[in-house]
């Protein structure tokens, strides 16, 4: 399903896959993806958050070496933190821990980030739309999602998309979040992802249907954020 033969990707649910037994995993049903290329051995996690460990297990047990982290956006149950007092949730803070490594995050996003976590700005490494993250001969290229948050960003893998909450195969991430935005959110789903080809497979940031990824096709005939025609019936539907 892509170019590479020597692409590496590995899509890893929290609290089966990894950091079973953690309170909330289970039931936040996060994805942490695992990204990079069987020749030169190197990987980068997307969003690892719940069981820093257990990841970091993952790949040791699959032969390669953790080399970088890619953040969807700055919800602690995607990068750590305190998730709104109901856990302390582990993340990029205990990976730079166990091991030092370029932190990619948008540029937009890198102030929140900063706070979720009490990073400083030199911790993370900023990244604009289009930009491309090279692992071994494998190419990650981001684009800006803004909606669910400012510096929302999916990456893209040949033909794979990780969407984190910008995009779910039901549904999409919510706006009324600190930073969210309604029309944001409109154009990153009707404008900016409406640009990739059907053929694009969509793998989301939580597990929020029965399937764990799906066409951009089939995802576009049965999300019902794909019905409303315009922005102005998209903010009525928000109340916005």
């Amino acid at each position: 399903m892509d170019s590479s033969d020597t692409l590496y990707f590995r899509q890893l649910l929290a609290g089966r896959d990894f950091a079973r037994g953690v309170p909330g995993a289970a039931d936040m049903r996060n994805f942490v993806y695992l990204i990079g290329d069987t020749a030169s051995r190197e990987c980068v996690v997307v969003d690892p958050a719940w069981g820093v460990r257990d990841i970091i297990d993952v790949v040791a047990a699959d032969g390669m070496r953790l080399t970088g982290a890619l953040a969807t956006h700055h919800h602690p149950d995607h990068v750590g933190g305190d998730l709104m007092g109901m856990a302390d949730v582990e993340g990029v803070p205990e990976l730079l821990e166990a091991c030092a490594m370029p932190v990619y995050c948008n540029r937009a996003e890198t102030p929140w980030i900063s706070r979720t976590l009490g990073l400083e700005s030199r911790d993370l490494t900023p990244l604009d739309s289009g930009d491309v993250v090279r692992v071994g001969g494998i190419e990650i290229t981001t684009m800006h999602t803004p909606g669910h948050t400012p510096g929302s960003q999916c990456f893209i893998v040949g033909n794979r998309l990780v969407a984190g909450d910008t995009l779910f195969l039901d549904g999409c991430g919510r706006t009324d979040f600190p930073g969210g935005d309604v029309d944001e959110m409109y154009r990153s789903l009707h404008q900016r992802l409406a640009k990739l080809p059907g053929d694009t497979v969509l793998y989301p940031g939580h597990l929020y249907s029965r399937d764990p990824s799906a066409t951009l096709d089939a995802v576009r005939s049965s999300n019902y954020v794909f019905q409303v025609r315009s922005i102005e019936d998209w903010r009525r539907f928000h109340g916005a």
